[in-house]
């Protein structure tokens, strides 16, 4: 049986986001019904509707992040999961994030980047700068060791 383990402790602010989305849904909820009328039978389909959808969205968001184990990496996102073994990465990288708005370059922080055997990079949920790590960037840089560290192993046993 395998064992997936994240390899650090989630941020507090991903209860924050998790609020913030309850509180967007509530606002939609309340002017989906104000705007068009609904009656009773609507109102709760509404709200049972979103509710579902808070719940799903809160689930996927705590589960969010980098997981590993013996076989490999595990990268949980808020829409689709991926595993990938160790033997098909070739480098666990840091990669500075910038993005443009016609002639300027914002600089968005580190991001810790999987290279691919095959060419191709995979993004992982892991920011310097995101909910996990933003108050904590020595727990960032030790992840991104301990990922490292797990790949070199793997590739030497």
């Amino acid at each position: 049986m395998e064992t997936w383990e994240r390899p650090y402790t989630p941020g507090a602010g991903r209860w924050l986001v998790i609020g913030w989305e309850a509180f967007a849904l509530a606002l939609l909820a309340w002017s989906s019904i104000e705007t068009f009328g609904l009656g009773w039978h609507g109102v709760r389909l509404v709200t049972c509707a979103l509710a579902v959808i808070w719940v799903i969205g809160a689930y996927r968001i705590l589960q969010m992040g980098a997981y590993v184990s013996p076989e490999g990496l595990r990268i949980h996102g808020l829409l689709r999961s991926r595993t990938i073994p160790w033997d098909e990465i070739a480098h666990v990288r840091l990669h500075e994030v910038s993005h443009r708005i016609g002639p300027w370059r914002i600089p968005s922080g580190l991001t810790v980047l999987i290279e691919r055997r095959d060419g191709s990079t995979v993004d992982t949920e892991l920011w310097a700068q995101g909910v996990d790590f933003h108050s904590r960037p020595k727990v960032f840089r030790a992840v991104y060791r301990e990922l490292r560290e797990r790949h070199r192993a793997a590739l030497n046993a």
